[in-house]
């Protein structure tokens, strides 16, 4: 028990000292509209940051107007302190920090590019889905498939709308390590006047927490096309956190997790109710008879719900979970049962 303690508390100070080194280099992994509200973040305390966008176009746009083109246009950058590169591994060879904020859907396309060695890298996720196929999360596939330690893993969450963000809007970020020291210097790296931090522990919980947080704001906005109003809506999420609480309860279980608190119960209200949300407005499009593919063309935007939807689905064959509403969008999104029946069959079941 002495070893281990010792060899904590080692990992924790080792990566606190690591976070909180002067002339630390970031990078910043995806091009999209949470992305670029954290490179409005970054840039409020380090003097230029590098920047992997895959399209050349944006890249363009960004240096030439300091506005990205397609997402969040009204958050202007300094293009003297961006490293801009659809060169991934220039990116990461050349940061200490790598924060990635990309569509989940998107992960393994730009996984299997990575030729640089991550040995000597810290690696900060603020993907709100899984790694596909694999049904593993971010951290679980840098961990198992880059050796990465989880002193070396951190996880963002929210509740933290990246439109708010870009509005300076106050907001709550709970940054997350297994080992809190690194979290708290995390907590520093996002933390300005309109952005509270928080540190955690608990980065299986926060992870799994925004897949579900996003398959119930797909059911929110199923249920509020259908004509299903406030009271009903009230009933739907508080069912929706029995669902996590008791999800994450069986398959990763946390002794000093406090699911009532903000990365768990304030990200799932924000993401079910908010007009920002475009995982309700996914739900709400397959409510009115969308077909999922021209749903999110019409969008234009990754609703993570959908893909998550399929992945909590297979792993709860394990852990046999009771999970009405997560269950039914996936019977919805995957076996393409008529919402309107399925909403029904399980209006039945809520308490």
């Amino acid at each position: 028990m002495c070893n281990d303690l010792k060899q904590i508390n080692s990992y924790s100070k080792e990566m606190e000292n690591i976070l909180e080194r002067e002339g630390l280099r970031f990078a910043l992994i995806g091009g999209g509209s949470w992305a670029t509200a954290l490179a409005k973040l970054l840039l409020n305390h380090q003097d230029s940051i590098w920047w992997y966008i895959r399209d050349e176009e944006s890249i363009e746009k960004l240096q030439n107007t300091g506005h990205n083109p397609f997402y969040l246009q009204a958050v202007h950058f300094d293009p003297k302190r961006l490293q801009l590169s659809t060169d991934i591994n220039e990116v990461i060879c050349n940061a200490d920090v790598l924060l990635f904020a990309i569509p989940s859907a998107y992960f393994m396309d730009m996984a299997v590019k990575i030729r640089c060695n991550l040995d000597d890298k810290f690696i900060i996720t603020a993907i709100k889905g899984m790694v596909p196929i694999d049904n593993i999360s971010i951290a679980e596939y840098f961990h198992l498939n880059h050796q990465v330690p989880f002193s070396r893993i951190g996880v963002v969450s929210g509740p933290c709308h990246a439109e708010e963000v870009a509005m300076e809007r106050l907001s709550y970020l709970t940054l997350s390590s297994k080992y809190i020291e690194v979290a708290r210097s995390m907590c520093d790296i996002f933390s300005c006047s309109y952005i509270r931090t928080i540190p955690g522990t608990d980065i299986y919980g926060v992870e799994y927490a925004a897949v579900l947080k996003n398959i119930y704001a797909v059911a929110a906005g199923v249920c509020h096309s259908l004509g299903y109003g406030d009271n009903f809506m009230a009933v739907l999420i508080t069912n929706s956190f029995h669902e996590m609480r008791d999800f994450l309860h069986a398959s990763h279980p946390d002794k000093n997790r406090h699911t009532s608190t903000s990365a768990y119960l304030g990200d799932l209200l924000v993401t079910c109710y908010s007009q920002f949300s475009r995982n309700r407005t996914f739900g709400s499009m397959i409510g009115k008879g969308y077909s999922v593919q021209s749903a999110q063309h019409e969008m234009n935007m990754v609703a993570e719900g959908y893909y998550g939807a399929k992945c909590i689905y297979e792993i709860n064959q394990k852990y046999k979970v009771h999970m009405p509403i997560a269950e039914a969008m996936y019977k919805i999104l995957y076996e393409h049962k008529y919402p309107a029946y399925i909403v029904k069959q399980l209006s039945e079941q809520l308490q």
